[in-house]
């Protein structure tokens, strides 16, 4: 299901970036907020930003939020108010609920009333930056299950000029290289005669131990 149309409840600093980055990929987004002064900040980023409470459903119907394709509760700094929030878009009927989570506690009691999908935005940002910081080639990484992960992996000198085959990742480690970004466009789906160059970005796909030890083989 292709979603278009985004209602955020909740603009602190998660609700409000999430908010700009799905207008800027052109996408509709109303924000809710009780705080005037937040939306007033949002009111010429969003589609429509209106001052309302979202733990109110008379005011979440009359803003028609069971027309909108997914619902994102980003209150924070009130977990009493998150839950309620969630219960009502999920009764209301909005198609898919988001919720962020500050705590395990939370994220449980998130997904018993049904929330389709629970973030942790604090702590999935501390995992990346950790790992970022003790891994130098390492710029991004994005854990897809328990195991599986994507990570981008900056080249090394040490590698620039080298073929895929001449490391071969897959054979040594099991992890595969799914695209090269370069200067000049991404390579998707990268063959074994493909040339790195310093600087180039590989986006590795794998088991969480199988990019480390890859990781672990160019840093050396």
């Amino acid at each position: 299901m292709k979603l278009n149309q985004f209602v955020i409840i909740g603009l602190g600093r998660f609700g409000s970036s999430l908010g700009r980055e799905l207008v800027q990929l052109g996408y509709e987004v109303l924000g809710v907020d009780r705080d005037e002064e937040k939306v007033d900040e949002m009111s010429n980023v969003l589609t429509h930003a209106v001052v309302a409470d979202g733990t109110d459903e008379e005011v979440l119907r009359s803003v028609g939020v069971r027309n909108f394709d997914c619902g994102v509760v980003a209150i924070g700094d009130d977990i009493q108010a998150s839950i309620l929030a969630a219960i009502l878009l999920k009764d209301l009927g909005v198609k898919k609920v988001v919720g962020k989570a500050v705590n395990e506690l939370h994220g449980r009691v998130l997904e018993k009333i049904g929330v389709d999908r629970v973030v942790y935005p604090e702590r999935d940002m501390g995992i990346r930056v950790a790992h970022q910081l003790v891994s130098p080639n390492l710029l991004d990484y994005i854990e897809l299950s328990k195991n599986y992960t994507i990570a981008e992996l900056g080249v090394p000198k040490c590698l620039s000029g080298k073929s895929l085959s001449d490391i071969n990742p897959r054979g040594r480690f099991g992890c595969s290289v799914v695209a090269i970004n370069k200067p000049k466009g991404m390579i998707i789906a990268p063959v074994a005669d493909d040339i790195l160059s310093e600087n180039d970005v590989m986006v590795v796909i794998g088991t969480n131990r199988q990019i480390e030890e890859f990781q672990d083989s160019i840093e050396k």
